[in-house]
């Protein structure tokens, strides 16, 4: 652009100088004349081209040391952006390393707590005055018992099983019940019947119910970030419940992570649910405080409480399709309620969706289950007939909080009172 301003302007100087000689000439003034005006205004011309290309330089240099400032002025505040965002990400990678430190510490802690008072119930039981053989008989079977939770416990043995919950009729899987499993050193998995056989007598129930209850919603919590869509059954016991120790500090565990709480449904039997004492009633509505939910399940009797349910914020009772399905007797020409007469059988889901309380139909094993369970309207469905119980992948496990290492810790500490 300024390259053809030069040129313009050399071009106007040039016209201009020649245009002045010309005159002169014309006027008489002689060729000498005419050649004298010539050069005089091309030197005129140059000397204010040399004055207007210092201006146009200056002008250009100016705008130059403008456009820098400006450059300078953007940079500066990009850096000074950069720089807040790097002491934010600093702030909150900080925040999170504490608060993930804060939480593993209060999880090692609790184990550290359980393993304990495992430890202290084997002991006391123990201690009790019995014949030689007997006793020895009994501590044989506690030890090795004792011996099989702790090793599961430190070496990550303790699976969780997910069988899935299905909407219908559609068949798409809304929930999971959750079942926790030992597994020996041989990989060989125990079945509750197996273990509890001899840790009833012992006094040990309420103390691995406890061991479980807390590794299983430890794993839930690693699912449910994975998917929080999916509702996940854990099983609590009464024991739990009413354990003054164990409860006051997995009540803390749960306050800080409310977040499972849309995702994470306790489950009673409903013998538990009609035995439970007010330190249970008081226990389990601090827990629907902070957002959880629960449900019935082993359902023998469909004349449920619904207000008490309501109240206890019950949300889901499981009854086997089998119950249900011997429910439904013909009186008038119509299907009703063996318990309830006065309720169609047709109505009885309605009716307990006025409590808030959905039915879920459990050990679903028969496609024909399936029709006649429609026709109740029930809504959910479980059973081997649309999935049996699976274990998660050892992946998922691997990640859950509390790992080995963590748990070897503090079972060594632990150890010299074995």
């Amino acid at each position: 652009m300024r390259k053809i301003t030069v040129a313009l302007l050399s071009g106007a100087y040039l016209c201009l100088a020649l245009t002045i000689a010309l005159l002169l000439w014309r006027a008489g003034a002689g060729w000498g004349a005419g050649v004298a005006a010539l050069v005089g205004g091309l030197g005129l011309a140059f000397s204010l081209h040399g004055m207007i290309g210092r201006g146009l330089d200056q002008g250009a240099l100016r705008s130059d040391i403008a456009g820098v400032r400006e450059a300078h002025l953007l940079l500066a505040g990009q850096l000074e952006q950069i720089q807040q965002r790097l002491t934010t990400l600093n702030e909150t990678v900080h925040d999170e390393t504490v608060r993930r430190s804060d939480e593993l510490t209060s999880e090692v802690r609790m184990l550290e707590h359980l393993v304990q008072r495992m430890s202290d119930s084997l002991d006391e039981r123990l201690s009790a005055p019995l014949s030689g053989g007997v006793h020895h008989h009994r501590e044989s079977q506690a030890t090795a018992l004792l011996q099989t939770v702790r090793e599961a416990l430190a070496e990550n043995r303790v699976d969780l099983y997910l069988q899935p919950v299905v909407s219908l009729p559609q068949r798409r899987t809304v929930f999971y019940e959750s079942f926790s499993r030992l597994r020996d050193d041989t990989g060989r998995v125990m079945m509750p019947a197996e273990y509890l056989a001899v840790a009833e007598p012992e006094g040990l129930v309420s103390a691995i119910d406890n061991l479980l209850l807390f590794r299983c919603v430890q794993i839930v919590r690693r699912l449910a970030k994975q998917d929080r869509k999916v509702g996940i059954f854990c099983n609590i016991s009464l024991g739990s419940l009413r354990d003054e120790s164990f409860f006051p500090q997995f009540l803390e565990f749960l306050s800080e992570n409310k977040d499972m709480a849309g995702g994470l449904i306790f489950e009673l039997g409903q013998s538990a649910f009609e035995q439970r004492g007010s330190v249970e009633a008081r226990n389990m509505a601090k827990l629907a405080d902070i957002g959880f939910r629960f449900s019935l399940d082993k359902v023998h009797n469909v004349d449920l409480d619904f207000q008490d349910l309501a109240r206890a914020d019950v949300k889901f009772v499981k009854i086997s399709a089998e119950t249900l399905l011997g429910e439904m007797v013909e009186m008038d020409g119509r299907l009703a309620m063996r318990s309830l007469k006065d309720i169609q059988a047709a109505d009885y889901a309605s009716m307990t969706r006025r409590y808030g309380v959905e039915v879920i139909a459990e050990k679903v094993e028969a496609e024909r289950q399936v029709v006649d369970v429609l026709e109740l309207d029930i809504a959910y469905g479980q059973g081997h007939l649309f999935g049996e119980p699976r274990a998660i992948r050892e992946a998922v496990l691997a990640e859950a909080p509390a790992p080995a290492e963590f748990t070897n810790r503090v079972l060594r500490r632990r150890a010299a009172g074995w």
